[in-house]
């Protein structure tokens, strides 16, 4: 699906279904996808600085936009950490490029993943915002093997308007997110 496609699937399909299934009074009540934010926790960059550079290059590969280092806010002396050394990397996605990367994501990275029976419906924050941790950047097909020198995960935060966890999960749904059947 493209860009277009899913924006018009979200106002003729999923907003009237929200609609129904909530009973809002009016359209804007229905919850929309703000942004996806991406962030890639690389701890192993304290001593080698190659890391970062790595990671920029890998997430802006993944999302198709640039990526930026965050530096790091207090000095840990056991972790040989000193303020505003770069220690992550992350990215925050909003209009066509969330809704390519959310396609992408949910079409053809998801079901890379080896026994994947669906994603797990607890990484919700009580607001309707719903993060996710994948384990190693491997599964995105953006990344050559060859190239990955260190495996490293990263946390994918979908963040909504909605105000609860139950229509956040209708959202993310609707949208096609493979969610583990509950038990």
């Amino acid at each position: 699906m493209s860009t277009v496609s899913l924006k018009k699937k979200y106002n003729e399909e999923i907003s009237p279904a929200l609609m129904e299934k909530f009973s809002y009074k009016s359209v804007m009540q229905v919850p929309k996808l703000v942004k996806i934010a991406i962030n890639q926790g690389l701890g192993t960059a304290v001593s080698d600085k190659k890391v970062i550079d790595t990671g920029v290059e890998e997430l802006s590969l993944i999302t198709g936009q640039k990526a930026v280092a965050v530096l790091a806010k207090k000095s840990v002396s056991n972790f040989k950490l000193r303020e505003g050394m770069p220690i992550a990397v992350k990215v925050t996605l909003r209009g066509n490029h969330m809704l390519e990367f959310l396609d992408r994501f949910v079409n053809i990275t998801l079901p890379r993943v080896r026994d994947f029976k669906g994603v797990k419906d607890k990484g919700f924050d009580g607001r309707g915002n719903y993060t996710l941790g994948i384990q190693e950047q491997l599964i995105f097909p953006e990344i050559s093997l060859e190239k990955v020198k260190n495996i490293s995960g990263m946390n994918i935060t979908f963040v909504t308007t909605a105000n609860t966890d139950e229509e956040g999960y209708a959202l993310l749904k609707a949208f096609g997110m493979p969610f583990a059947s509950k038990k």
